[in-house]
């Protein structure tokens, strides 16, 4: 997706989908509480994305990254979610370094096919066949979060996994709509395969952001 980075001042400003105080639903962190900063533009084009606004920059305001800061330290949880869109679109440095110096956890949820910037406590890898991540990404993820909607999946997320750390956490997470049909599936691969775990759309069936 093209659109001018000039504007975002080096991350200074980020073009600002929507910004909530929730509980973590998928993966790793799950169910704890969370500031979450969606940040607008995506190229990466999933057709089952449940993000679909988020895409276009254009659509969203540009604001400086103090204001929402800001609004971050009005809530008790000491972490931060930076999602998309693909955040990576915009330099992450200065808003996770204001974090930082406030103290705040930086969690962040990616595709990886832009190179990584910004200082993060946790880093969560969705790979996308579309769009692959960029190599450099999977030396320094935590959390490798694959979504499985078909059973050709699996040997998506099989080829993503044998790129990580030995440390990382590995998660197949059934698409929504699919979920009902692939979860069986699911089931079975991860009790044959353990160290794969099953993250699901908690905050969906909660019914919260």
């Amino acid at each position: 997706m093209e659109f001018d980075r000039k504007i975002f001042e080096g991350g200074r400003k980020i073009p600002l989908v929507e910004e909530f105080y929730t509980i973590q639903g998928e993966g790793y962190h799950t169910g704890k509480a969370a500031y979450f900063i969606r940040v607008g533009g995506c190229d990466v084009g999933c057709s089952w994305c449940d993000t679909k606004f988020s895409w276009n920059p254009a659509l969203h305001p540009v604001v400086p990254a103090e204001q929402v800061i800001e609004h971050v330290m009005e809530y008790p949880a000491a972490a931060v979610v930076v999602t998309g869109g693909e955040p990576l679109m915009v330099n992450m440095e200065y808003l996770t370094g204001m974090l930082k110096e406030r103290g705040v956890e930086t969690f962040l949820e990616t595709s990886g096919a832009y190179e990584l910037s910004g200082n993060w406590d946790w880093i969560c890898l969705s790979p996308k066949k579309n769009s692959p991540p960029l190599e450099s990404i999977f030396q320094v993820t935590d959390e490798l979060k694959v979504i499985i909607s078909t059973e050709e999946d699996i040997a998506w997320a099989l080829e993503n996994g044998a790129k990580v750390r030995e440390e990382c956490k590995l998660y197949l997470q059934p698409e929504w709509s699919q979920r009902e049909e692939i979860l069986p599936m699911i089931i079975s691969f991860s009790k044959l395969n353990p160290r794969w775990m099953i993250s699901l759309q908690s905050h969906k069936y909660m019914h919260i952001p």
